[in-house]
């Protein structure tokens, strides 16, 4: 079987069958670099030309080209693109793990609906503690870890307060394949590589719903709070943002330089 008939798509597989869109464009993709379509070295069209390409939105895109990158198929080059770093060969077949956008849906869920349920039971001692462990994000005295340990022992707390073990389980679950899925590790990695780090705001805003114990008011706290790591997460991402950084801090550099010199 040659390498063409073995990875060949059909037409109708990018928006059907029971695997996520950016799982069938990853193979699509994949078949692309089978086919012989791109050489290695060669840089991949645009986030937005694949996007418009295939039918797909730009997250959909990320969420492929990280799939890619993961199996050492891509190269993606922060603010200038996803290059073909090697091809494939007759015997291999692309791959997936659960990827950070997955995961953090999933968290959306549960960590949300836990929230709820952990406003009715929480203590103060709890409460007080959920505030040490706040102000311990923003001290970065200790290094990046020591605040991304903050935030999971911030929500590995609220779990507790559940009282409810599986739940307790099922949200400790998430963040171990957080940290143990090669996707969600590498996109966690270029979020922290884009400065992205634990919100205080966001988390002392769920610390004040929970001391009002209404279950709404949390569930909506968490909720938002994820919503926004699925944001920060996109940006890490985001080509176009992180080329916008760039030329503002050469801008700034510039304007400061012109200034040196007056």
């Amino acid at each position: 079987m040659n390498v063409s008939s073995r990875y060949a798509n059909p037409v109708g597989e990018i928006s059907g069958g029971h695997e996520r869109l950016y799982q069938a464009l990853a193979r699509r993709l994949f078949h692309n670099l089978a086919e012989g379509r791109y050489a290695v070295g060669d840089r991949l069209p645009a986030e937005r030309d694949l996007a418009d390409e295939h039918n797909v939105s730009r997250p959909t895109v990320r969420e492929a080209i990280i799939a890619l990158e993961v199996q050492g198929y891509l190269d993606v080059r922060i603010g200038s693109g996803a290059y073909v770093k090697r091809l494939p060969s007759a015997k291999d077949a692309p791959a997936f793990n659960v990827t950070a956008f997955e995961l953090t849906e999933a968290r959306l869920l549960i960590e949300g609906e836990s929230a709820a349920l952990a406003a009715g039971n929480i203590t103060d001692e709890e409460l007080d503690e959920l505030e040490t462990l706040v102000s311990q994000m923003t001290d970065h005295s200790h290094g990046d870890q020591a605040s991304f340990d903050a935030d999971y022992a911030f929500h590995m707390l609220i779990a507790h307060a559940t009282r409810n073990a599986a739940l307790h389980h099922a949200v400790a679950e998430l963040w171990r394949m957080r940290a143990s899925s090669p996707d969600s590790a590498m996109l966690h990695a270029k979020a922290r590589s884009a400065a992205v780090t634990p919100v205080a705001d966001e988390h002392s805003a769920i610390v004040a719903a929970l001391r009002t114990h209404d279950p709404a008011r949390a569930r909506a706290a968490m909720r938002t709070h994820l919503a926004a790591v699925l944001d920060h997460l996109l940006f890490a991402t985001e080509e176009e943002a992180v080329e916008a950084a760039r030329r503002a801090v050469a801008s700034k550099r510039a304007r400061f330089n012109n200034v040196a010199l007056l």
